[in-house]
């Protein structure tokens, strides 16, 4: 079972028809959908195959239960507190496909409830890195990931954003890394560049660093410095890409773990990670 640890708010997605118009209107395309990066793991395992739970904090609110019912639609394993407000992203999209995130976490960083029976069954538990940055959820987090290790999950995290690694710093980033040792860390180009890591220069403390890279093939590389590279599939008609790095764990993660086949993993990665590119918002389109 993969089980996730974090995040589940609302996604707004915007998408601008025009050069924003500041001070006055702009024609625009608008959707809502669920997200947060912890839930968006957990949904698409849950919707190809692999048996997901998440773990996280919504408010005690219209906007928390329907996520949360979302989500067990979805067939996921929802194991969440309820106190608060939920929080809301809104994603502008512009013309050019760039994306701007403006963020409302409302209590999703506010877990402190530890239950050790929620990691029964789980063989692999994924955490973003938003999940690590802000109290009380990081130590939360920080004792889930330690007693899944304990019990022989394997244990993976995603740098999730580079202003999150701006404002969080860059060493003590790196330190927080290696005293967590994941199995897997998973990060996009430029979250790679900022932390100083590449194909030959992997993360420190971890066995398995993997780069996404965009157009270009996802790198791999073992704590022993062995470099896999598969090519990244073309995506014809790329509607949206919020969500596609959570897709890519998505379908990575199991595969890695019940085989450690990276190339296999990787494949499967790319092949979840296509179908939310085609689909608006962090969702799949229909295979």
């Amino acid at each position: 079972m993969l089980c996730t640890i974090g995040d589940l708010i609302e996604d707004v997605v915007v998408w601008l028809n025009g050069e924003l118009n500041i001070g006055s209107d702009t024609d625009s395309a608008i959707v809502r959908t669920r997200g947060g990066s912890a839930a968006n793991v957990a949904m698409f395992g849950a919707l190809t195959g692999t048996p997901s739970r998440f773990i996280g904090q919504v408010g005690n609110d219209n906007l928390g239960e329907q996520l949360c019912t979302s989500l067990r639609e979805s067939g996921v394993d929802v194991c969440t507190v309820a106190k608060g407000r939920t929080g809301s992203i809104v994603v502008v999209v512009q013309p050019s496909g760039e994306r701007t995130f403006l963020t409302d976490r409302g209590v999703a960083s506010d877990l402190s409830v530890f239950d050790a029976s929620q990691l029964a069954g789980v063989s692999i538990v994924h955490v973003p890195t938003y999940s690590l940055a802000l109290n009380p959820l990081a130590t939360t987090a920080i004792q889930y990931i330690r007693a899944a290790r304990t019990a022989g999950a394997l244990i993976s995290v995603d740098t999730s954003s580079t202003s999150v690694l701006h404002d969080y710093g860059i060493d003590r980033y790196s330190d927080l890394i290696a005293s967590i040792a994941p199995d897997v860390f998973l990060c996009n180009n430029d979250e790679a560049a900022l932390l100083n890591i590449d194909s030959e220069h992997p993360m420190p403390g971890v066995e398995l660093t993997v780069i996404k890279r965009g157009a270009l093939p996802v790198a791999a590389i073992t704590a022993a410095g062995v470099v896999t590279e598969v090519a990244t599939p073309p995506v014809a008609n790329i509607v949206d890409t919020t969500g596609a790095g959570d897709a890519f764990a998505a379908g990575f993660l199991p595969a890695y773990a019940s085989s450690r086949n990276i190339e296999d993993a990787i494949t499967n990665g790319n092949l979840i990670a296509s179908r939310v590119l085609r689909s608006p918002g962090a969702t799949l389109d229909v295979a």
